[in-house]
């Protein structure tokens, strides 16, 4: 197939010369040019042009009596360019994305240490502090949680980082691992969760009487327990697990009729929440107030899940393009 070919250089003299061959590559060369079959191009510096070449150009120069051969690929230069930007952009964004993932990590991780470092003299003060619930010192095993996560995040962001930078194909790889195994969990849990859609309501509903034993038993007696159902109750504006007859016969009575003030709507009645009172004020149970809570977070709790995971595969798949680039490079 002939094509037109533009070879265009600086001669001896130092002036542009151009010139053009019609015919097949690579030219053979002679010492007489001849527009349409042969040429003969002595310069000391080149380039060539195509339109669309596809073929490597082979050039054989003659310099000094001696022959060079020179290749050159419009094509292949301009595709390795392409690679390098697409590489450099990929190195960014692994960077940027990995940076947050880092920083996050390294705060969380310092919240988890403080927590568990500084818990004597923070549970101390939280807990002289009226109305504190006395679960408070449960926060220490939060900090335990904090540390795993960031941990975790650590981790990620390092290996993303630095396999980025550094162009590591064992970090890449590492990291790219990590990311699949939670990605899998995560697409495990979903399908869990689908499946078993129902399960939530199902294992509320059969703790029902074990609860409710719980608060006629319990409640006004454990401080713990006192503690937890009155921030419950008082964060969902619910009354008991079903209703306030939860509380009949429980220690927090004393053979009073007297129920919690949550159970009392404070527009209907005002004064002590007695059984008629709360019977008028019919506030809804916990239960039904959890349930109700699920359903409206689900689709906010679905929108974040199909968000990082999003993310997760974007990061799985630059992290790859760059295992691989780094590949054809070496």
């Amino acid at each position: 197939m002939n094509r037109v070919w533009s070879l265009a250089g600086t001669g001896p003299s130092g002036t542009i010369t151009t010139a053009y061959y019609r015919g097949p590559w690579p030219v053979p060369v002679c010492d007489i040019p001849d527009r349409s079959h042969s040429m003969l191009f002595r310069t000391t510096s080149f380039q060539f042009f195509e339109a669309s070449a596809k073929d490597n150009i082979n050039v054989k120069q003659t310099s000094a009596g001696r022959q060079t051969s020179v290749q050159y690929s419009v094509k292949k230069e301009k595709k390795k360019k392409a690679k390098m930007c697409c590489s450099g952009f990929l190195k960014m964004m692994m960077f940027v994305f990995n940076g947050g993932i880092f920083l996050a990590g390294a705060a969380i991780l310092g919240v988890g240490v403080w927590v568990k470092v500084d818990s004597g003299s923070l549970l101390g003060i939280l807990e002289n502090v009226d109305g504190t619930p006395s679960g408070i010192s449960q926060l220490v095993n939060v900090s335990y949680l904090l540390m795993a996560v960031g941990g975790v995040l650590l981790v990620i962001g390092f290996l993303g980082c630095c396999g980025a930078i550094k162009e590591s194909r064992c970090m890449l790889l590492t990291f790219f691992s990590i990311v699949l195994i939670i990605f899998i969990i995560e697409v495990a849990g979903a399908v869990v969760l689908f499946v078993f859609q129902g399960l939530a309501e199902q294992l509320l509903a059969g703790l029902e009487t074990e609860v409710r034993e719980s608060i006629r038993k319990n409640y006004g007696k454990s401080e713990s327990l006192t503690s937890l159902w009155n921030a419950t109750m008082e964060e969902f504006k619910c009354c008991g697990y079903l209703n306030y007859t939860d509380f009949d016969n429980s220690p927090f009575q004393g053979g009073k009729d007297v129920y919690p003030q949550t159970c009392c709507n404070a527009t209907t009645t005002t004064g002590t929440c007695n059984r008629n009172a709360a019977h008028l004020s019919m506030v809804d149970g916990c239960f039904d107030m959890l349930l109700q809570l699920i359903e409206d977070n689900a689709v906010i709790v679905a929108a974040v899940a199909l968000g990082i995971a999003a993310l997760e595969i974007a990061a799985m798949v630059v992290s790859m393009s760059l295992y691989k680039n780094i590949g054809n490079k070496a």
